[in-house]
């Protein structure tokens, strides 16, 4: 298989299609060899328009998912980002290469060792990966610039908002399937924040996600 082949062509029939236009973002895609995160049974499968499973139960996101993400974070190489959720490591890596640093928590071992060993063999250093469950939340290194979340949640917890600097940016996936939102949030100063709903979509959730309250009869 021509791996240079396919990942232009990812490019140019995925992600540029899902306005994903930014230069810097195009480049990343075209220099992290994204076939070298998924797993070697999936290896033919890496440039696919397809949520590619990891083991454990867990999926990397669509590779326009991916791009989309990087790009509408506007992430800066002075920014400190949290990852919630580790999975492959190819995210952490696209994150890593934009930004000064990334804390990334896996709540599986198993995971966090194989991206462990996936992101050292690329050079990405500015990484600290943590073992364990952040879905709701994880403020252990105080405010972050960049909070990003793998997996959907119904709704979002509070303590990712209160972990925002200012003029902070958090990704994240909010609902229940079939009826989920892909939401940008920016915070605008101390208990300020702008929402902006990007796209509709449905991705896996993350354990232990915080739930709303259901009525019971």
């Amino acid at each position: 298989m021509n791996f240079e082949q396919a990942r232009f062509n990812m490019v140019e029939q995925q992600i540029r299609p899902w306005n994903v236009l930014d230069p810097h973002v195009l480049n990343l895609l075209l220099e992290m060899r994204r076939e070298d995160f998924v797993p070697d049974a999936y290896r033919n499968l890496a440039f696919v328009d397809m949520e590619i499973p990891i083991g454990h139960g867990e999926v990397m996101l669509t590779p326009k998912m991916e791009a989309r993400i990087v790009q509408e974070l506007a992430i800066k190489k002075t920014d400190t980002v949290l990852e919630v959720g580790t999975g492959s490591g190819y995210m952490t890596a696209l994150l890593a290469q934009q930004s000064r640093h990334v804390y990334s928590v896996e709540i599986v071992p198993e995971l966090k060792e194989r991206a462990a060993e996936k992101l050292r063999a690329h050079g990405v250093h500015n990484v600290t990966l943590e073992l364990g469950d952040a879905a709701r939340g994880w403020n252990r290194h105080g405010f972050y610039d960049v909070i990003v979340l793998t997996g959907s949640v119904p709704v979002l917890p509070e303590a990712f908002f209160a972990s925002l600097n200012p003029g902070g940016r958090m990704f994240a996936v909010v609902g229940d399937a079939p009826t989920m939102e892909g939401k940008l949030i920016t915070c605008l100063g101390e208990g300020a924040c702008r929402t902006t709903d990007l796209f509709e979509t449905t991705i896996p959730p993350l354990r232990n996600a915080l739930q709303p309250q259901r009525f019971t009869f």
